[in-house]
Parts: structure tokens; sequence; C-alpha cells
């Protein structure tokens, strides 16, 4: 069996596309509070896109918002998506060994994901559940898109960022080739040191779209080794008047941009 990284690496030469598509529909942005809404306007995105992603991402705090009927919307969305594309947890796990036993088996084994986001705070026992399994992928936060991420990230310990110090910390940790790191659109500067220092791992990086990180520069930078994976979440959600036309209009758009970075017709 192929591992995540050789899988993604290979879906994205096939495809030609490295877009992953986040999946976070929320009320005030449809104008409908039924989750019968939210469940079909989920659909209408993942129908309306799947000729052009690699990779879906849903946001399980978008779920989680819903109790157990969002548990159960999220079951769906992850069987509705089905299995052509990478399905990507993002849910932000980072706990103890035993806890992170039991995410560990919800994300990958209860509800099929292949590949969640991991935060590295807790250290090495807290990430070792997720990444025992060589097909199963495992992307690391290390340098975010969201305004104050310099706070920590950027901080400096024996002279070396620490967003620095967990990409070094991920290699090591990359004996499956299962490994990625999260890196931000809104950080392009730190995103090829990233690369870098990390040439093999795989790069999820968001920030993208409504955020306003560079698409072109963080696709040049990120795929010279490795594969780099752009999520874009709000502006593909939502584009438009949120029709299907408008929605695959606007993933189409972005591929076809992501295409003409690599010369590719």
């Amino acid at each position: 069996m192929d591992t995540f990284n050789s899988y993604l690496k290979s879906l994205t030469e096939e495809r030609k596309s490295w877009l992953c598509v986040g999946l976070d529909i929320y009320p005030e942005a449809i104008g409908s509070d039924q989750l019968s809404d939210l469940k079909a306007h989920t659909l209408k995105v993942i129908d309306a896109t799947r000729n052009f992603a690699i990779a879906y991402k849903p946001n399980f705090a978008f779920f989680e918002r819903w109790g157990s009927k969002g548990f159960a919307w999220l079951e769906e969305t992850v069987s509705y998506i089905g299995s052509n594309h990478i399905k990507i947890a993002d849910a932000k796990r980072g706990d103890i060994g035993n806890t992170a036993n039991q995410y560990a088996e919800s994300v990958f084994n209860h509800f099929g994901f292949d590949a969640v986001t991991l935060n590295p705070y807790m250290g090495k026992d807290s990430v070792q559940p997720f990444i025992q399994y060589p097909e199963k992928g495992a992307f690391i936060l290390c340098r975010t898109s969201n305004p104050s991420a310099s706070d920590f990230q950027n901080g400096t310990t024996e002279q070396v960022p620490l967003f620095e110090k967990v990409a070094y910390w991920a290699n090591d940790l990359n004996i499956n080739d299962n490994i990625g790191l999260v890196v931000g659109a809104t950080a392009t500067e730190e995103l090829s040191k990233v690369r870098k220092i990390s040439p093999d791992l795989s790069l999820l990086i968001p920030g993208v779209g409504v955020q306003e990180g560079n698409m072109e520069t963080s696709l040049k930078v990120s795929n010279q080794t490795g594969v780099g994976l752009i999520n874009i979440s709000r502006s593909i959600n939502f584009a438009g008047n949120m029709s299907s036309a408008d929605i695959f209009n606007i993933a189409e758009d972005y591929v076809e941009n992501m295409r003409q970075v690599f010369h590719y017709d």
C-alpha cells in the first residue's frame, strides 16, 4: 500500500490539481439555521467541486456545534465524499497518549478520514497514535494563517523560531512517510523556510481567498519538493450567489490558475 505522502503526490500529478476544499458551512453565511439546508449546501459544494478537488477538509467545529445531529451530518458528509478524494479531518487534536489513542480511533476508524490536523504542543506521545499507519496522514500545525499566529509560533527558543523547531521535529517523526505540516499562505517567508527545512513533508496551506494569502507564491514554494495543497474554504463554499454554477466556476478558476503556475494547459 502507498504511504500517505506518496499517494497524495500521485494524485496531484495525475489530476494536475492542488486544491483542498475546506467544508466550513455555517448558518450565518447561507441565511438559514435549518440543518437540512446546511446539509444540502454541503452536498452542493462537494458535487460542484468533485472535478477539481484533490481533498476535502471538513472542519469539526462547524459540525460539533449541532451536537449529535452534527456528528451524524459529519458521518454523512464523509460517506458522500467517497473514496476518490482524500478526506482530511480538520480536528486539531493534541492530547496525552491514551486520549490521543481514542481520538485516532474516532477520526480514522469511526469516521473514516484519511488524514487529520494535529496540535504539536503536548509532544510526541500526543501525535504517535495518528502516525503509526503509513496510509493515514497527519498534518501538524506549524505556522498557521491566523493574524495572531506569531504570538507564539515566531517566538524563539534557543535562537530558533518555534515554527522551525516544529518542522525539524516533524522530520524526525516521518518514518512512515505520512507526516505533513500546516503552514499559512499569509506567511510566505515562513513557508519558504519550512519547505527548506522539510523538503519531503506534505504541506497543507490555508489562508488563500478571504484571508488574502498569495496562492501563486505558496504553490510555487510548497511544490518545489514534496506536495503543497492549497486549502480554500469560504471563497468556494459561498461563491457568488452560492449556486452550483457559481461554486463550480470559482473552483474551476482556482485550479486553472494553479495549472498556469506550472504551465499546464
